[in-house]
C-alpha cells in the first residue's frame, strides 16, 4: 500500500513551511553560526529532517529509514567514488612532486595571481565541469590553486564561485538531459532557453571571482583577461545550446576560453603591479623545465581528461551500461540494478507537485560501477601510477592513506545524501516550494531562486530539476507562463545554488586540506551565492514580462 504524501500537514501554510525548513535551518546554522564540524552538522540536519518527517508528515517509520539508507548509499556511490579516486591521483603526482612543475608551468603563462585564477578556476573547471561534474572540477582546480600559492580558503572559494555558469551543461549535458525526460519537454528547447540565460552570467562570473579575489583595483588591472575569458566562454555556449545541444556546451567554451586566454598572454601581461595582499605563500615564480619534466608533470591530468572525455560519450555509457546488445549475465554483473525493498513505488506524490495519475515515486539504487566517472577517473590514477613508477604496493598504501584522509568527507557527503532523500521523499522540499509557487506575478523570480533552492539542498544541478521540474512546469501553465521559460529557469538558477551546497563545500575542504573548516568557507560563498541566483532571478522576471526581454524565450 503507497503513502502519499501531503504538504500542509499543519493545516497552515506558513506553519507547515517553517517546520519544513527546519533540516536546512539547522544544518547551516552549525556549519556557519556554530560552527559543528561538518560530519556532525550533517548528521543533526539529517537528525532533524527524519524526526520532521516522522512526527509532523506522518511517514512511516520504515519508509524514512529506507530513504536514509537509500540516499547514503547513493552519497558513497558515485559521488563519494569521484572524490575518493580524484584526491587518490592528486596524492600520487603530490608524492612524485611533479604538482610543483605543474604549478611552476602554470606560473610560467603568467606570474599574476589573478590570471591563475580565471585561467584554472573559471576557463579550465569548466571544461573539466562538461567532462564530469559532481565536485570533479572543483576537487580539481582547488588543489591547482593551494600548490600556486592561494591559501586554502582562498582556494577553496574561488573554485566553488567559478564553478558555476557552467554547470547547467555539465556531464556532457545531463541537467539538461534529465529536465526534459522528467517534465516531457523538448530538450532542444530547453537547451536553447537555458543559453539564453547563462550566457549574460558566464560574462559576470570571471569578473566576479576576480573581484571577490583582487578587489575592484585588482579587477581594473585585469579587464583584457577578464573580459578575454568571459567572451570567449559566453559567445560558444550561446552558439552551442541553441543551435547543436547541450551535450557539448562546456567542453566546446571552456576549450575556446583556455585557448584565447593562452593566446593574449603571449601578447599582453598585467602591468599595475598589483600584489596579492597578506599571502603566506609568495605567487609561483616561472622556473624552468626541460620539455620532458613538464610533459610528465601534466600527463596525469591530459590523461584524465582524454578519459573522461571517452567515458562520458553516449555510446560509450550504453555499452557500460549494458545498453548495447549483450547478455542478461553480463548486464547484471556491469551495470546492477536494484529496486529498493519496501521503498520502490511505495510513496506517492500528489497534485500540484505533479500531475493527477502520476506513478509513485520509484527508488532503484544502479550501481554501475563500470560507467561511472569515478571509475574512469580510477583508472587514469593507476595507468599515471605506473608512469610515475610506483610498485603496486605503494599505489595500495596510497591508496589507503587516502581513503584515510577522505573518511569524514564520505561520512558527510553520504549523512547530506540521505538528508536530501528524506527530504524529497517525505515532501518537505514540496512544502517549500510550494511556497515559492504562491508568489503571483513575481513567481519568475522566485521560481528561479527556487532551482536555487533545490542545488543548496541537493548540491546537484540535476537533483533539483528532477525535484522541481514538474513543479516549474505545472506552476507556469497555471500562471499562463511559458513552461519552458521556467524549466530552464529552475536549472539557471539552480548553478548559483551549487557553491553553498555541502557536497561542494566537502569536496573543496578535502581537496585544499582545509578539512573541519567548512563553515569558514560556507560563510565565504554564501552571500555571493544569494547575490548571483538573485540576478539570475531578475533575468528571468523579464525575460517573462518585460519587452524587449520577452523576445528572448523561445516558444
Amino acid at each position: 500500500m503507497t503513502w502519499t504524501q501531503t504538504y500542509d500537514p499543519l493545516h497552515h501554510a506558513a506553519l507547515s513551511t517553517g517546520v519544513a525548513a527546519l533540516p536546512i535551518v539547522c544544518l547551516l546554522g552549525c556549519i556557519a553560526l556554530l560552527r559543528i564540524r561538518v560530519h556532525f552538522s550533517a548528521a543533526l540536519g539529517l537528525a532533524v529532517a527524519l524526526l520532521v518527517a516522522l512526527l509532523v508528515y506522518r511517514m512511516p517509520p520504515t519508509l524514512g529509514l529506507l530513504t536514509m539508507v537509500y540516499g547514503a548509499g547513493y552519497g558513497l556511490f558515485p559521488i563519494g567514488w569521484i572524490i575518493l579516486n580524484i584526491i587518490f591521483l592528486y596524492q600520487l603526482t603530490v608524492k612524485r612532486e611533479l604538482f610543483e612543475v605543474l604549478r611552476n608551468s602554470l606560473a610560467g603563462l603568467t606570474p599574476d595571481p589573478r590570471i591563475q585564477v580565471l585561467l584554472i578556476a573559471f576557463s579550465f573547471g569548466a571544461f573539466i565541469e562538461g567532462l564530469a561534474g559532481f565536485g570533479t572540477p572543483v576537487a580539481i582546480t582547488s588543489a591547482l590553486l593551494i600548490q600556486l600559492g592561494f591559501r586554502p580558503l582562498q582556494a577553496s572559494c574561488l573554485a566553488l564561485i567559478a564553478n558555476t555558469a557552467p554547470v547547467a551543461f555539465g556531464s556532457l549535458g545531463i541537467p539538461i538531459t534529465t529536465l526534459s525526460q522528467v517534465t516531457g519537454m523538448d530538450v532542444f528547447a530547453l537547451s536553447k532557453m537555458v543559453g539564453r540565460q547563462l550566457p549574460l552570467f558566464s560574462l559576470i562570473v570571471p569578473a566576479w571571482v576576480c573581484l571577490a579575489y583582487a578587489g575592484w583595483r585588482g579587477l581594473r588591472g585585469v579587464w583584457p583577461a577578464v573580459l578575454t575569458a568571459g567572451v570567449a566562454f559566453a559567445v560558444p555556449q550561446f552558439l552551442v545550446s541553441n543551435f547543436h545541444g547541450p551535450w557539448l556546451v562546456d567542453i566546446v567554451s571552456g576549450s575556446c576560453s583556455i585557448g584565447a586566454l593562452v593566446a593574449l598572454l603571449r601578447r599582453w601581461q598585467p602591468r599595475d603591479g598589483w600584489r596579492a595582499p597578506g599571502a603566506e605563500v609568495a605567487p609561483a615564480r616561472p622556473v624552468r623545465y626541460a620539455r620532458g619534466q613538464v610533459w610528465r608533470a601534466w600527463a596525469p591530468w591530459l590523461l584524465l581528461t582524454i578519459m573522461l572525455f571517452v567515458w562520458g560519450l553516449p555510446v560509450t555509457k550504453r555499452l557500460m551500461e549494458g545498453k548495447a546488445p549483450v547478455t542478461a549475465p553480463v548486464k547484471s554483473w556491469i551495470a546492477p540494478e536494484l529496486a529498493v525493498p519496501g521503498l520502490h513505488q511505495q510513496i506517492q506524490r500528489s497534485p500540484p507537485v505533479v500531475p493527477p495519475g502520476s506513478a509513485p515515486e520509484s527508488a532503484i539504487y544502479r550501481f554501475n560501477w563500470l560507467s561511472a566517472t569515478g571509475t574512469g577517473i580510477l583508472l587514469t590514477a593507476l595507468l599515471a601510477g605506473r608512469m610515475m613508477r610506483f610498485r603496486g604496493v605503494e599505489l595500495l598504501r596510497t591508496y589507503g592513506e587516502t581513503f584515510w584522509r577522505v573518511r569524514y568527507s564520505l561520512l558527510t557527503i553520504a549523512a547530506m545524501l540521505a538528508l536530501g532523500n528524506v527530504t524529497k521523499y517525505s515532501g518537505t522540499d514540496a512544502t517549500l516550494g510550494l511556497a515559492l509557487a504562491h508568489t503571483g506575478g513575481f513567481y519568475p523570480f522566485f521560481g528561479t531562486m527556487l532551482g536555487w533552492l533545490g542545488v543548496a539542498l541537493t548540491g546537484s544541478d540535476t537533483a533539483s530539476n528532477v525535484l522541481f521540474g514538474s513543479l516549474q512546469k505545472i506552476t507556469a501553465e497555471q500562471a499562463g507562463l511559458n513552461p519552458v521559460l521556467m524549466g530552464a529557469a529552475n536549472s539557471s538558477g539552480g548553478v548559483m545554488g551549487k557553491m553553498i551546497d555541502a557536497q561542494s563545500i566537502v569536496v573543496a575542504s578535502t581537496a585544499t586540506g582545509y578539512v573541519g573548516h567548512e563553515g569558514e568557507i560556507l560563510r565565504g560563498v554564501f552571500w555571493h551565492s544569494v547575490a548571483l541566483a538573485t540576478l539570475v532571478g531578475i533575468v528571468v522576471f523579464l525575460q517573462a514580462t518585460v519587452s524587449p526581454f520577452t523576445h528572448m524565450v523561445v516558444r
